[in-house]
């Protein structure tokens, strides 16, 4: 799968090259590309937000440093985009499963106000959030579906790994133990410790 992030903080994203998800792109499972749409500003001073008309707080991301961004991605056409916003569908484990089936997504984070809406309308097929509180941008919610997408892409993880995982089967996971037996006293219920598989 490709995931190509259009943000204005590729650093922010330091840890998608850790853990699973950074074995997952040394195994060549998932190819995350960053792309700082900043560097298409063609303001001399690279500004990419503007005061919104009709007055109000705050500053909005103009449409063309995205959309020229966009544009310069290889096979965008065929490419899924995604916009990380307060006002989209609540993400969940169905929809990391069904966006993990994609050969190709964008992602777009806003930042300040959020992006033009015209943006919206030209390239965004679907809005996500990932709850009802405000972040100061786009890219940890980018991070979070990421993550729970990469876990539903096969071989990421072993088979075995998600069929017993939260939320797979519309249930929470049960407790957990591991050795030692007793910690501070409290024994692990004995009808785990003949079924130890370790």
């Amino acid at each position: 799968m490709k995931i190509d992030i259009l943000t204005l903080f590729p650093e922010m994203f330091l840890p998608l090259k850790t853990s699973i998800i950074g074995r997952a792109q040394d195994n060549g499972l998932i190819n995350i590309n960053l792309i700082n749409y900043r560097d298409y500003s063609q303001d001399r001073l690279k500004h990419v937000d503007d005061t919104p008309y009709g007055g109000g707080a705050g500053m909005v991301i103009k449409p063309e440093p995205i959309y020229d961004a966009y544009k310069d991605i290889k096979d965008h056409e065929s490419a899924k985009v995604i916009y990380m916003s307060p006002k989209g569908k609540l993400f969940n484990q169905e929809k990391a499963k069904e966006l993990s089936k994609e050969d190709h997504l964008i992602i777009l984070c806003g930042h300040y106000e959020g992006v033009d809406e015209r943006i919206i309308e030209e390239i965004v097929d679907e809005e996500i959030s990932i709850g009802d509180y405000v972040l100061t941008g786009g890219e940890l919610p980018a991070m979070c579906i990421v993550d729970a997408i990469a876990r539903n892409i096969p071989n990421v993880l072993s088979d075995d790994s998600t069929i017993d995982e939260s939320f797979s089967n519309g249930l929470l996971e049960y407790p957990q133990y591991t050795r030692p037996e007793i910690f501070d006293g409290r024994k692990v219920p004995e009808i785990l410790l003949s079924r130890r598989s370790c």
